[in-house]
């Protein structure tokens, strides 16, 4: 498949935000920073953040806020960054004025319920905010987690998904009816009711979680985050199989967009029309961009 890189020396890039101005604004997650990226390729740090800022997603007035999971443990071998494992430090989410630089930490914790690894982050139209904790595999152990739903204030965060398994990408129907969920490990890809802001109708039982199976992959899919586009398509980031799996929302039709990282991590839609994929391939540093089939789904703060 043909695309253009646009820079090849982030350090573990995602969490990419495709502005109207025509710069993308990514995390570095081995680098500790939020950059925004030029369309020449130039970059430029926004601010210097701790732990291992992962998803990342633009709130109200001008506030770009993050999905910190607390850490990763990195080694290159061959030129690529691979990840071999996290650190125990709990994650937080925080924000960042794009502006100025300023640095917010915002939530450490829902109640008595600690974050672990926060990973991925999308607004509503009411201006809060869904977002998944990826727990942390420590040793033999590993944690269940969940999705939280939070008020950009920092005013209120609550659980309102569990049990989940690594969950990672996440993102909204057009009509915001559906929220959809990918899990790493599992290679399954959820959806969930919506029933109002904050609140999810949950599937009966046999489901394990309220939510519905959209499709399980096969093979050697791990699922990382995701958009959706105009025409109602999940499009998945493939770690390990490496390239975007566009899964339609009856999840019956599936079509794998290869790239040469497998750590092929997530995709947002900017440009003209946003009908450019701007992806993130993240053991090789870098940001690349290619024409998607349709535009993609404009988001809330961002796009409308």
């Amino acid at each position: 498949m043909d695309f253009t890189v646009i820079t090849a020396d982030l350090a573990f890039p995602e969490g990419p935000i495709a502005l109207s101005d025509g710069t993308v604004i990514v995390v570095e997650i081995a680098g500790k920073k939020l950059t925004r990226v030029m369309p020449d390729g130039a970059h430029q740090e926004i601010a210097q953040l701790d732990g291992g800022p992962n998803g990342a997603a633009m709130g109200p007035d001008n506030w770009c806020y993050v999905c910190n999971s607390g850490g990763w443990e990195y080694e290159i071998e061959d030129g690529k960054r691979q990840v071999v494992g996290q650190s125990s430090n709990n994650g937080w989410i925080e924000r960042v004025h794009i502006d100025t630089g300023e640095v917010q930490r915002l939530y450490e914790s829902a109640g008595e319920i600690p974050l672990r690894a926060p990973n991925d982050i999308v607004f509503d139209q009411q201006g809060g905010f869904w977002f998944t904790d990826h727990g942390k595999t420590l040793g033999r152990t590993r944690d269940i987690s969940g999705i939280f739903y939070a008020a950009a204030d920092g005013s209120h965060i609550e659980e309102i998904v569990f049990p989940m398994l690594t969950p990672n990408g996440i993102g909204l129907s057009a009509d915001e009816k559906t929220l959809y969920v990918a899990e790493t490990q599992t290679r399954c890809l959820w959806g969930f009711d919506i029933a109002k802001a904050g609140v999810i109708k949950p599937r009966p039982k046999p489901s394990k979680n309220g939510g519905w199976l959209v499709a399980g992959l096969e093979d050697d899919y791990m699922l990382d985050s995701l958009a959706v586009d105009s025409a109602g398509n999940i499009c998945v980031a493939a770690v390990r199989r490496g390239g975007i799996v566009e899964i339609s929302a009856d999840g019956k039709t599936r079509n794998h967009y290869p790239l040469p990282d497998f750590f092929t991590t997530n995709i947002c839609f900017g440009g003209k029309d946003l009908k450019t994929a701007f992806v993130t391939l993240s053991s090789t540093g870098q940001l690349v961009s290619f024409e998607w089939p349709r535009p993609g789904l404009p988001l809330n703060f961002v796009n409308k």
